[in-house]
């Protein structure tokens, strides 16, 4: 009697293909999937000492996460300024941010979720150092 060619894969195969896959995708979603607004060690903003007196955080840099609420002003050699919305446990607020003209190629979206690193000049405005959406 002849005898027949096994056509079936080896058990062993099919399960390290099976765990490759997998580890793949779990890495593939951990790498995309984290839209980081991490600017190092530099701290969130605190409202409530903006409102209180913006002039006295000059030369701090914070971290503002809030949306994009409007965009006040643009010019294309001086940037933009957009008024975000910033979920305080009072309730919302609103914060301008000069965006510079270095960040120009960033298409800033109204009603969009963003992070940005600011630095405060004299009079308490807020300078983007750094922009992330979130």
């Amino acid at each position: 009697m002849a005898r027949r060619a096994s056509s079936s894969l080896n058990p062993g195969v099919l399960i390290g293909a099976a765990g490759a896959i997998v580890v793949a995708i779990f890495a593939g979603k951990s790498l995309l999937g984290k839209k980081s607004a991490s600017f190092g060690e530099t701290k969130p903003l605190d409202i409530e000492e903006l409102l209180e007196n913006g002039n006295s955080l000059r030369g701090n840099e914070y971290v503002v996460e809030g949306q994009v609420d409007e965009k006040l002003q643009w010019t294309s050699d001086k940037g933009q300024l957009v008024s975000v919305r910033v979920n305080t446990p009072s309730g919302d607020e609103f914060v301008g941010v000069e965006i510079p003209a270095e960040f120009n190629k960033l298409n800033i979206d109204t009603k969009q979720k963003y992070s940005f690193r600011v630095k405060f000049r004299q009079g308490g405005i807020a300078v983007a150092t750094g922009v992330n959406r979130l």
